[in-house]
């Protein structure tokens, strides 16, 4: 399986990269970002499976569209925070970058799964009261229109950073270093509620592989699928 990953030096985007490292029925990982991993991943050893691509305008694949075919699937982990933003300014990001990239992949990879990272409490409607929800949410309708072999929108809650991934954020990193002591029993009193970065890698691959039984999936259809190890 050949992988083209987005976002891969954010904390979610780690732990897929990770995870795709590790399978070895993967045969490729091609990164795109604006910024390089050093092809490396987030133990610091490189790897032959991946290469990077390092692109300024993500919005704008037109100079790069010769090296976006042939994949699989896209694990698209790229995302902001809501937080001191317009609507318009994180529409800009969550759903005209994210658009951008899924337009022009589904144009040239008619057989491939494209898998995005949501959030829970999105909103599908596209009419509740929370921005960030919203736009998530017109985000995830408009990428289950195009024409992919299939698309599947993640819906994580609370995300449990393992094996050196972390996050770019540095009020989240904050976040993660105070509450390290408590995820454990977090996860264990609320296991529908609560996914590792790993967990979220294997889970991208299981879907890519086998599909799932519905397109929008949130953190108990996630972990229902790693104790499956595919669709029902």
């Amino acid at each position: 399986m050949n992988v083209l990953l987005f976002g891969a030096t954010g904390m979610i985007g780690q732990g897929v990269l990770r995870e795709c490292l590790l399978d070895p029925g993967v045969e490729s990982i091609v990164s795109i970002g604006r910024s390089a991993t050093g092809g490396r991943s987030t133990t610091g050893v490189s790897d032959p499976k991946l290469r990077e691509i390092v692109h300024a305008d993500l919005a704008d694949y037109s100079t790069i569209e010769s090296q976006l075919a042939g994949f699989d699937a896209c694990f698209f982990c790229l995302g902001i925070s809501s937080a001191g933003l317009t609507e318009e300014q994180y529409s800009r990001v969550t759903y005209d970058i994210t658009l951008s990239a899924a337009e022009t992949l589904a144009r040239l990879n008619t057989g491939m799964t494209f898998v995005y990272v949501s959030g829970a409490g999105t909103d599908s409607s596209e009419r509740g009261r929370t921005m960030w929800a919203r736009v998530k949410g017109r985000t995830e309708n408009a990428l289950l229109r195009l024409p992919f072999k299939a698309a599947f929108m993640f819906r994580p809650g609370i995300i449990v950073p393992r094996f050196g991934a972390r996050s770019k954020t540095t009020s989240y990193r904050a976040l993660y270093t105070l509450s390290r002591p408590i995820l454990p029993l977090l996860r264990r009193a609320l296991p529908n509620q609560v996914l590792t970065t790993d967990e979220i890698g294997r889970a991208m691959l299981i879907v890519a592989r086998h599909g799932a039984p519905k397109p929008v999936l949130e953190t108990s259809d996630i972990r229902l699928l790693l104790t499956r190890g595919g669709a029902a």
